[in-house]
């Protein structure tokens, strides 16, 4: 597959851009493109039919700064036609009540641009209260959780599977 996958992603303790890079490597340089959203225009990701967004949450249920400067940017882009998924990280045992908020508020920033939506994560395997990303039946997440902080054995893992199930990254 030689289709063009543009992943943007904004980090500021590293772990979001280490779980970029990772779907990075996985993908290769010549299906994907890396872009940290602190050192290019978000406006970029209008270059791309399918796009891969990392977010994390911060603190109780917070924007990360990269994302929270650019939101009204992102709000302001026609991405109809696009097609998405995300992955998001966050601290499920420290932050119980808030976990992946950001991935959720960014899923439904997406949706109301007209973007389509993939790569739902079952809610198996974390131990949370509440959170904002889930989907309506709440059974799963509007994307990949992951929580480098508790579950970092899980991470790669969960990248690679989720990368499978999504047609614009699998090989098959």
């Amino acid at each position: 597959m030689s289709t063009a996958i543009g992943i943007f992603y904004g980090s500021s303790t590293c772990y979001t851009e280490m779980v970029a890079e990772q779907i990075f490597a996985q993908l290769g340089p010549e299906r994907a493109t890396l872009h940290n959203i602190a050192d290019t225009p978000i406006s970029k990701c209008k270059e791309y039919d399918y796009l891969l967004f990392g977010i994390p949450t911060w603190d109780y249920g917070e924007l990360q700064e990269d994302w929270e400067n650019i939101w009204d940017d992102v709000a302001g882009l026609d991405l109809s036609g696009k097609t998405a998924a995300i992955f998001g990280l966050g601290d499920q045992i420290g932050y119980p009540d808030w976990y992946q908020d950001a991935m959720g508020y960014l899923y439904h920033l997406l949706s109301s641009l007209g973007v389509t939506l993939v790569g739902h994560w079952p809610n198996q395997g974390y131990e949370y209260a509440e959170s904002k990303a889930l989907t309506e039946d709440g059974e799963y997440f509007v994307g990949l959780p992951l929580d480098d902080e508790n579950q970092a054995d899980l991470t790669e893992d969960r990248i690679t599977k989720w990368l499978s199930s999504l047609a614009f990254c699998s090989d098959s």
